[in-house]
């Protein structure tokens, strides 16, 4: 039995998929704070032009986008953080920060190099989290809200015509059936985070892979509650949907879960 006594009261998520297409963006928000010299500062690390994104072709954008994932995966310490509104120049700073958050730098980076992200917000069974809090069962929210980012990279259609194509952040490194191919699932057990597994593993939220039969499940669809459908920004899916938890749980949370390494029983 999960716990829904941390979670924000006034709010709806239940339901099918929210109807509405997102465009997504290339602007800097509140979150995703491209512009701050902590950002710019880890551009500089990627060694890329903060508008390379703009002229170059979608698989060398998507190079780009695996090397800042290769960057920020080792500058940024796993952590269980739980504010998930907290800006990416901070998140750079304390050098630290949840999958949630080092998702979030990942679209940072790709915003301010021209290539407009948007997400999907997904509604999580909080039971997905049990292999990391093994006897602290009862205060994992039952629901969590995960915000999974899109890149959006424009290609030439066989007729000629540009042609807009969303890549998921599970499809970073390939397609989900390439990256299930003997690779073994994400059990969201030992020292492994899912920011880093999907570098190596299929990460399926809608159970369309062809999973290996005798190794750990990549379809991960059974945990999905809900999906609320495109936003054009974690921002807007935070201001609709609130975080996971509530105001006070963040702030009694945060001051040790902020800090604590993200690793499995």
């Amino acid at each position: 039995m999960t716990s829904s006594l941390l979670t924000p009261r006034g709010r709806s998520r239940a339901g099918a998929t929210a109807g509405g297409t997102a465009a997504g963006s290339t602007a800097p928000t509140r979150i995703l704070n491209w512009r701050h010299p902590e950002v710019t500062s880890l551009l500089r690390q990627i060694d890329t032009a903060a508008d390379a994104g703009k002229a170059a072709a979608p698989d060398r954008r998507t190079a780009h986008l695996r090397r800042a994932h290769r960057v920020i995966a080792a500058a940024v310490r796993p952590v269980y953080s739980v504010q998930d509104e907290r800006p990416v120049s901070e998140v750079l700073r304390r050098g630290r920060g949840s999958c949630s958050q080092r998702l979030a730098v990942l679209e940072a980076v790709a915003r301010s190099s021209g290539v407009a992200t948007r997400v999907r917000g997904l509604l999580v069974d909080g039971a997905f989290w049990y292999p990391r809090f093994p006897r602290l069962h009862r205060i994992v929210p039952d629901q969590v809200l995960l915000a999974w980012p899109e890149f959006r990279l424009d290609a030439v259609s066989p007729t000629g015509h540009a042609a807009a194509s969303w890549l998921t952040v599970s499809e970073l490194f390939g397609t989900l059936d390439e990256l299930s191919d003997g690779q073994g699932g994400f059990t969201n057990a030992g020292t492994e985070t899912l920011f880093e597994a999907l570098s190596r593993t299929a990460i399926d939220w809608d159970g369309v892979t062809l999973c290996p039969a005798d190794g750990a499940a990549c379809d991960l669809s059974a945990y999905v509650l809900a999906d609320l459908g495109h936003f054009d920004s974690r921002d807007e899916l935070f201001a609709r949907h609130g975080q996971t938890l509530c105001r006070t749980a963040r702030v009694l949370a945060e001051p040790v879960l902020g800090r604590r390494r993200a690793a499995g029983a």
